[in-house]
């Protein structure tokens, strides 16, 4: 049996369980294998159990452009440790043993290039991905991609930036489904210190565009800014580096750093309700 033959939960059936008890989503992210395949898949039983709503799962790349060190040195550990696009695959069908909640993609386009289209959504349906998002892949290229996209049933998202003109959110807006990923602050990822206000204009003027529920990402490293982009009127918080900070800063223990994890994301989804 393969995986998608599992009751896979939708975003749009996620979106509507935490809406429902008037909350926001939590969207922990994880690069696949770091810091080695099995202590991964425990990190990610460990964002389930403590309130996880979905998941971003990276695939590790060797030249990350729009990531900064921390996401690199997580990428730089899977590798290390073996991963592949592939071996990605087997890891999210692993995952797919203990949670249904949905689970996002967040890969450079040269992965799926080189693996060829129609074999990388393939096996994304096969494993019991919902999404995938390609960080360096502009809309106005990713024609291959959503016609992939479509024919396996795989949502493709799209990002948002400040720099995103009005006319370029509209054309995105069209592409992209499941959710939109609006990009918190200017440059590459990593944990912010506070969350500007011009984060909150963007999720103001992105809501003007589209239907679609909004995510932000790239630098939510608090309880207080995924309060902040819920109470703004964001669907939902990706908190990425933060997390990753907890798994480099405890490698030598890794009781110590499931358990900092756990405290973590249970603050984290705390600060989404309403």
């Amino acid at each position: 049996m393969s995986t998608h033959d599992l009751k896979v939960e939708s975003y749009q059936e996620m979106f509507s369980r935490v809406k429902s008890k008037n909350e926001g989503a939590f969207i922990p992210f994880v690069v696949a294998g770091d810091p080695d395949f099995e202590t991964s898949l425990e990190i990610v039983k460990t964002f389930v159990e403590n309130g996880a709503d979905a998941l971003e799962i990276g695939f590790a790349f060797s030249d990350p452009v729009a990531d900064g060190p921390t996401v690199q040195e997580a990428d730089l550990r899977a590798l290390k440790a073996g991963m592949t696009t592939r071996r990605g695959f087997e890891f999210i069908k692993r995952i797919r043993e203990f949670t249904s909640i949905p689970i996002g993609l967040l890969v450079y386009y040269n992965l799926i290039y080189q693996m060829g289209l129609d074999e990388f959504y393939h096996a994304a349906r096969e494993n019991g991905v919902n999404a995938v998002l390609a960080a360096d892949l502009p809309p106005e290229e990713a024609h291959d991609a959503v016609t992939a996209s479509h024919e396996y049933g795989i949502q493709q998202i799209f990002m948002a930036a400040q720099t995103t003109s009005n006319e370029r959110l509209k054309k995105i807006s069209q592409l992209c489904q499941g959710f939109l990923y609006v990009v918190a602050v200017m440059g590459v990822t990593g944990a912010r210190g506070d969350l500007e206000l011009s984060t909150m204009e963007l999720i103001e003027r992105v809501k003007n565009h589209t239907d679609l529920p909004l995510c932000v990402g790239f630098g939510i490293s608090k309880p207080e800014h995924v309060q902040n982009v819920i109470k703004t009127g964001g669907d939902g918080a990706i908190v990425a580096s933060a997390l990753l900070n907890i798994i480099q800063e405890n490698l030598q223990d890794k009781k110590i750093m499931k358990e900092k994890i756990g405290a973590f994301c249970r603050e984290l989804k705390e600060a989404t309700h309403k």
